[in-house]
């Protein structure tokens, strides 16, 4: 790729991974999902915020991350491709899950579950990893606490690159020669192809959806932590980032295109926050009206807001300083390690007497700054550059 490419792609990683921070400070006092903290400040429009953010943000963040997997994989054949990988995703992933997430789940525990206070180790082993009996009144979410927390997403990437790579040696056996990671022409997605890819999303949404709802979390072979949900656009927005790379759509996509599509999820946005978060629009999932709607809703605001932001940050968005590379560097690290000043700043605010949109916006203004100053000195600590 072009050092121009790499450079606006980088700014668009960084902006995705702010939004999940400041996504992750809005949960105590949007949505109704479960979190580490409870919060009597609600606000409607976070809540809208949060629904509007889970239709196309980190389906954008598997498109971006596979954009550059097909040059890698090719670069460095097959066997090295998949132990970086493993060094990259797997050994966070499972360092994470032994600290960072019980650490979690242990405050909350302790300030909202109401047993006799026990210590960390007792936690760990008897509640976390479940070797303990599991109480008659349990409060959940899930039995026992073990659980992925936001590191899905890296435990989701981990399992599509491997599958990708999969994919590509069995087509090279069948063709019997070298597959290549970019091809020159061919057509590029216009309007017609983004039309016929929200409705193929809404289709898949809406039917998976009869089974499993919104936040409705499975385990896979006993390991991996998926929303079914969410399953068909996270899959297909990886599987376009690899062919957006393949056929070179990210140079040639019509800007003009990108624009229509970015103004027009705006206007669909707007529409929401002026609905508001009780509407008809909003469906989590069943044989009804309102899922139905949701399912076309959500993918086309899916398919635009992806569009449009790539067209966006591709056009004006190019810039490429030094300051820019330091936080493209630490955006990865960021993902892993925020949500502990995220989740003690909202600790902090719940005795204070703030507003909902105070409180995320104190939240957002501590951790987003806080993530990326860590994340710097962690990346400098000897033997973590490799994995952060």
């Amino acid at each position: 790729m072009h050092r121009s490419r790499l450079g606006w792609l980088d700014n668009l990683r960084v902006a995705l991974t702010v939004l999940v921070v400041a996504h992750h400070a809005a949960q105590p006092y949007g949505p109704a999902d479960w979190w580490y903290v409870r919060d009597r400040s609600h606000s409607g429009a976070l809540a809208t915020l949060s629904a509007v953010n889970g239709t196309f943000f980190m389906s954008l963040f598997f498109f971006v991350s596979a954009v550059f997997i097909p040059a890698s994989l090719e670069r460095r054949g097959a066997r090295r491709f998949l132990t970086g990988r493993l060094l990259r995703l797997g050994v966070p992933l499972l360092v994470g899950a032994l600290t960072i997430v019980p650490g979690l789940m242990y405050a909350y525990y302790v300030h909202y579950r109401g047993y006799a206070s026990i210590s960390f180790a007792r936690y760990f082993a008897d509640v976390y990893l479940g070797l303990g009996d599991q109480p008659a009144d349990w409060t959940g979410p899930s039995w026992p606490d073990l659980q992925f927390g936001h590191l899905w997403f890296i435990q989701n990437l981990l399992a599509y690159s491997l599958l990708y790579v999969l994919c590509r040696q069995a087509a090279r056996l069948l063709t019997r020669r070298r597959a290549t990671s970019t091809v020159h022409g061919g057509r590029v997605p216009g309007h017609r192809e983004l039309a016929l890819l929200v409705a193929g999303l809404a289709v898949a949404t809406f039917s998976i959806r009869l089974r499993y709802p919104l936040d409705t979390w499975v385990p896979v072979l006993d390991f991996l932590q998926v929303e079914p949900a969410r399953v068909p656009q996270y899959a297909t927005f990886f599987a376009l980032g690899a062919a957006a790379h393949h056929y070179g759509w990210l140079d040639r996509f019509d800007a003009r295109t990108g624009w229509l599509w970015l103004v027009g999820s705006l206007a669909g946005v707007a529409l929401l926050f002026a609905a508001g978060p009780e509407s008809a629009l909003f469906g989590s999932g069943g044989l009804d009206a309102s899922s139905a709607v949701w399912a076309v809703y959500e993918s086309a605001l899916c398919v635009g807001l992806c569009a449009g932001l790539l067209t966006l940050f591709r056009e004006a968005m190019t810039h490429s300083g030094r300051l820019s590379r330091e936080l493209a560097a630490g955006a990865y690290t960021v993902y892993i390690i925020h949500l502990p000043l995220v989740v003690t700043v909202q600790y902090f605010l719940a005795g204070h007497d703030l507003s909902a949109v105070a409180a995320w916006g104190t939240v957002s203004v501590i951790a987003i700054p806080s993530s990326f100053l860590a994340a710097a000195g962690l990346r400098r600590l000897p033997g973590l550059r490799r994995v952060l």
